[in-house]
């Protein structure tokens, strides 16, 4: 899903920035905000997923020393 994000930005960021040279820029430029939220979203999901990791790591260590008592 993360590379969806990719996908969604890089073709956004193409026809966007073709219809800003071909219809003119001060029309379409406020479309370039749909490449920021895709690229966005990428980094957001990374980040929580890394988030995720470490919170399971940190309940399956307080199983563990629990376990141990």
């Amino acid at each position: 899903m993360g590379y969806f994000w990719i996908a969604v930005a890089i073709v956004s960021f193409t026809v966007v920035t073709y219809n800003c040279f071909t219809l003119g820029f001060e029309k379409w430029a406020g479309y370039y905000i749909f490449t920021l939220v895709a690229v966005g979203m990428f980094f957001m999901k990374k980040w929580m997923m890394a988030r995720v990791n470490r919170h399971e790591t940190f309940l399956k260590d307080q199983q563990n020393k629990s376990e141990k008592l």
